[in-house]
């Protein structure tokens, strides 16, 4: 598997990354391939099952609506948020979908888009079967996909990732923490640079930079719509959003206190995250359940930090995707296969990483912050509260931002010795999410999920 930076952070729309933004990405990938097979024209009926994670919470996440969006030929980087909704309501009411936009065929929804709640694909918890029929209901063709979280889809029995295993060799490839370092003291660099030089291999070091300023303006837009909008989150929790009041509170305190960058750091995680699960745009970092603290941390980092500039942010984003390729790699990044220690604590260790970067931490300062970001995530369980990306996953954002910028004050003020390592860490938490419960990996039937009524 061949990683890029934009594998990791890539933009998109709320609520999810694994149950949204995948499965969008699988529906339109699945009318491509007929449309280039010759049998777009034939279909008459499609056919979608979801299995496992997928289907016990898709419909808080709203699985249902991106798979109706993706057949239609949306792509999450891409599509606009707004233009969803009303897209539902004509496929809902006409009883006709219009795959890619361009071949128009009857759809029943609940007939021919169904929640397999007792059974599961065997590759992995979020499982999707897509079926093409001809006027006869014969059998077109019909494909597996996977979403494998952070927006990954994988085909059937495919190795890898789509588009992770095409690429050219980098020069400086590594599979652990520890020969991520070997390779920046062999070659005298930073770990930013090594991957620097990686992204060259694919663009040219301009396109890299404007990809990575992109990503930060999305960020940034994403916290400012955060602290405009008002009022309920949708869903039956209704979960009124505390961004904008918390937002008006800080930017209204006449007296400075000592934490108040501790609340700017929980109103931008806030902000963000309360943003994807309005559905609205964000940067998927590593997935959208845990968008908030990549951004958060990097706000902080812009506002509280002397000497903070636009190169600290570069550094920072592209030793944090580092980190993320490491827990893609050796992990999960899926909160149906890890629990959330997949999603916010890969998140917390890669903004501590990020931000050490950012402040010019050594290469090992650096794998101390991601180790003691993840350390003291593990065992966190993914337990939406009526399948919404709502309760807890908005507050356990603020927290895990708070957590990234502890983690690497405490990085910062050693000289990057410690006893664990990442990659004994990143085992630690392979094997904890091997061993948790089913019930606690973005299922809905344990923990907060139950205990907490949905109204």
């Amino acid at each position: 598997m061949t990683l890029s930076v934009f594998d990791i952070f890539k933009v998109g729309i709320g609520p999810s990354s694994s149950h949204t933004m995948g499965p969008m990405r699988a529906a339109r990938e699945f009318v491509l391939r007929l449309k280039g097979a010759g049998l777009l024209g034939a279909t008459q009926q499609i056919a979608v099952r979801l299995y496992g994670s997928l289907a016990l919470t898709g419909v808080g996440h709203g699985t249902d609506r991106a798979v109706l969006a993706g057949l239609e030929g949306a792509d999450p980087e891409d599509v606009d948020p707004d233009s969803i909704e009303p897209a539902m309501a004509r496929i809902r009411q006409s009883g006709r979908i219009r795959l890619l936009g361009e071949h128009e065929i009857a759809f029943d929804e609940p007939m021919q888009l169904l929640f397999m709640r007792h059974e599961r694909l065997p590759r992995h918890s979020n499982g999707m079967r897509f079926s093409a029929l001809d006027a006869k209901a014969t059998l077109l063709r019909e494909e597996e996909y996977y979403s494998v979280g952070g927006g990954f889809v994988v085909r059937g029995d495919e190795a890898e990732a789509q588009g992770t295993g095409t690429r050219a060799s980098p020069p400086y490839p590594f599979t652990s923490g520890d020969e991520l370092l070997a390779r920046c003291r062999d070659n005298g660099l930073e770990i930013f640079e090594l991957m620097l030089a990686n992204e060259r291999s694919w663009a040219t070091e301009e396109e890299v930079r404007a990809r990575l300023r992109h990503l930060w303006e999305v960020m940034q837009a994403c916290v400012e719509r955060g602290f405009r909008q008002t009022g309920l989150l949708p869903g039956v929790l209704k979960v009124r959003r505390r961004a904008p009041r918390m937002y008006r509170m800080l930017t209204e305190s006449k007296t400075p206190t000592p934490l108040d960058a501790m609340d700017w750091l929980n109103a931008y995680a806030l902000a963000v995250n309360e943003e994807n699960a309005a559905g609205g745009r964000v940067v998927t970092a590593p997935t959208n359940g845990a968008a908030g603290i990549v951004p958060a941390v990097l706000h902080f980092y812009r506002r509280f930090e002397p000497g903070a500039n636009e190169e600290g942010v570069v550094r920072f984003l592209l030793t944090a995707a580092a980190m993320g390729m490491l827990y893609k790699r050796n992990a999960s990044i899926s909160g149906a296969e890890m629990g959330c220690q997949g999603e916010v604590g890969v998140a917390c260790s890669m903004a501590a990483a990020g931000l050490v970067a950012a402040l010019q931490g050594t290469a090992e300062q650096v794998e101390n912050a991601a180790e003691i970001g993840m350390e003291h995530n593990l065992g966190l369980t993914c337990d939406p509260v009526a399948g919404l990306v709502q309760i807890p996953c908005i507050e356990r954002n603020a927290m895990g931002s708070v957590k990234a910028v502890n983690a690497a004050r405490l990085a910062m003020r050693g000289d990057g010795t410690h006893k664990v390592s990442l990659d004994q860490v990143i085992a630690t938490m392979r094997q904890t999410g091997v061993d948790m419960s089913t019930i606690y990996k973005e299922t809905s039937q344990g923990g907060l999920a139950v205990n907490v009524p949905e109204c």
